[in-house]
């Protein structure tokens, strides 16, 4: 089975999620568990990096939802990092581009990550 994912925590409540290869019925789970995890760590600024995904199926979507729910209930977000016009397309056909903010590379979501993590409380 062709997938693998890395967690990196990168301070302030942020954090960064890569998934690589095919996320589908069988690796979802284990991407929904890893997701849980770093917002039950107090999580609330998550990128899930999809840069080395080869396929996404829509258990993916499903955990992807979920996680956003979650996240916004503690002022949160999930932003992605997709520069796959197969997976692109995917949030687009569902409307889901309109939930999720999608950057082409994961430096560009980083930088608006901590632009944001770094404002003061209002």
């Amino acid at each position: 089975m062709n997938f693998d994912i890395k967690t990196e925590q990168l301070g302030n409540g942020a954090y960064v999620i890569s998934l690589a290869g095919e996320v589908d019925l069988y690796t979802a789970p284990e991407f929904k568990q890893q997701l849980l995890e770093v917002i039950g760590q107090g999580g609330t600024e998550v990128v899930v990096d999809f840069s080395d995904t080869t396929f996404i199926d829509s258990t993916t979507l499903g955990v992807l939802v979920g996680g956003v729910k979650r996240l916004r209930t503690n002022d949160g977000q999930l932003s992605l990092v997709c520069n796959d016009r197969n997976i692109t397309k995917i949030f687009e056909i569902t409307g889901l581009d309109r939930v999720f903010t999608i950057y082409p590379t994961r430096d560009e979501a980083v930088s608006k990550l901590s632009a944001s993590a770094n404002q003061p409380p209002a």
